[in-house]
């Protein structure tokens, strides 16, 4: 994994990934304040007729978002998902899909972040926008 920044390091090592994207195969590449890169696995992760499922997008978009706006939550906070969708305009058979996750906003209470989903040959396979709100940490 690359790591761009010492707090996504010590984030990531603290907080793991969590047991869904373990057992979807999702792999963290970069994680910054800028951004996040993951890439998921299709085998394993589609539905009957092959395709990759439309909730393993949502897994991959969810996982990106959240890790992220928590990465760059204010002091004290931690960010809860409030809404997320996902609109899918390809659909991935083989290989992996890459999600790059960028911040649309950030605010003191919210946060907002695109990803977008493409697959080995570079088709946009879906983009998924979530919001987060921040809240004190537990």
């Amino acid at each position: 994994m690359t790591i761009t920044s010492e707090d996504g390091t010590a984030y990531i090592a603290r907080r793991g990934l969590g047991a869904l994207a373990d057992r979807m195969g999702i792999v963290f590449t970069e994680f910054s304040g800028d951004r996040a890169v993951a890439t998921m696995p299709v085998e394993g992760n589609t539905q009957p007729i092959g395709l990759l499922h439309g909730g393993a997008y949502v897994v991959l978009g969810e996982s990106l978002g959240s890790m992220h706006a928590n990465l760059i939550a204010p002091e004290g906070m931690v960010a809860v998902g409030i809404d997320i969708n996902a609109t899918h305009t390809s659909s991935a058979t083989e290989g992996v899909v890459t999600g790059v996750c960028t911040p649309i906003k950030v605010g003191r209470t919210l946060t907002v972040h695109e990803i977008v989903v493409t697959d080995e040959r570079g088709r946009r396979c879906s983009t998924i926008r979530i919001t987060n709100l921040y809240r004190p940490a537990p």
